[in-house]
């Protein structure tokens, strides 16, 4: 096999893990970008079918929005079309200094953070599950984490289109040779985490009549107990709030930010998802080792 055969050669497997890493980091900058946009185009398009509102209205005439693939990657603030060496993945950003070559308009330094992220854990993935079947599974649910955690930051959104392919991908992943994870114990975590989330969602509802959260964090968890098995879930939960508590705080002491503003809680519980997948075992062990607990 190939991926064997090149894994033997450190440098060369580091190499292709971090430019693979990279390469799909871009692709995911324009996931984040398009994807909302879309989304909301298509909202607004079926609320005027339903209202049945008439041809001249004015938003019918709103311009369709670019799709995940077409048109070319272009500069959001200018328009302007990059070249192909313009869009090479962080070297671009070097070369032009942060700066758009049309425009010479300031280049977010989200865009290289994201890049340099998927490449990390690209890296780190290809580190830990080297010549296995898990590896392809692993990286497409880790892209799939940072684009929905980057767009939930912007837009409190975690789209269907990313969560739902997750949740099933997580299900098919546990009929695979090699998974740690049981068929059974995919459905249970996948069905204990939705309906965790839902009963808190109810309950808050209940005691304060407003919204704590919303259902894309329902299948974000849902998606986690069937990668990770339903076992997992009180350790993803805790590893999710602690993180989020601490993000918190640490924003409020450095710009003011006011706790009563709504936080998205789904980069939190990708954060545990990869915690978890990576570094569970030993750190589940090593609970229930102080706590005396026997499973």
């Amino acid at each position: 096999m190939i991926v064997e055969q090149i894994s033997q050669y450190p440098l060369l497997w580091n190499s292709l893990l971090i430019i693979l890493g990279l390469l799909v980091g871009s692709f995911l900058n324009v996931v984040i970008l398009r994807l909302p946009i879309s989304m909301e185009h298509e909202w607004k398009s079926q609320c005027r079918e339903l209202l049945a509102e008439s041809p001249d209205t004015e938003t019918d005439n709103e311009e369709i929005p670019p799709n995940i693939v077409f048109p070319a990657s272009f500069c959001p603030q200018c328009k302007a079309t990059l070249k192909w060496w313009q869009n090479i993945p962080l070297l671009s950003y070097l070369l032009l200094r942060g700066k758009c070559h049309a425009c010479q308009q300031a280049i977010p330094l989200r865009y290289p953070a994201i890049e340099l992220l998927t490449a990390a854990l690209t890296w780190l993935a290809g580190t830990y599950f080297p010549q296995t079947l898990a590896l392809p599974w692993i990286l497409v649910a880790l892209w799939l984490l940072i684009a929905m955690s980057v767009i939930d930051l912007d837009t409190q959104l975690l789209p269907d289109n990313l969560t739902l392919p997750l949740l099933w991908l997580g299900l098919l992943y546990s009929i695979a040779p090699g998974s740690p994870v049981s068929p059974v114990d995919a459905i249970l975590g996948a069905a204990a985490g939705y309906m965790v989330l839902w009963l808190i969602f109810q309950i808050h509802y209940f005691i304060t009549r407003r919204q704590g959260m919303g259902y894309g964090d329902f299948k974000l968890l849902a998606a986690c107990g069937a990668w990770l098995g339903w076992q997992t879930l009180p350790f993803v939960l805790l590893i999710a709030a602690v993180s989020g508590l601490v993000i918190a705080i640490t924003l409020m002491m450095l710009r003011n930010h006011d706790l009563n503003r709504a936080i998205p809680f789904g980069p939190y519980l990708a954060i545990a998802f990869v915690i978890i997948l990576f570094w569970g075992d030993p750190m589940i062990a090593a609970y229930f080792g102080m706590t005396g607990i026997t499973l």
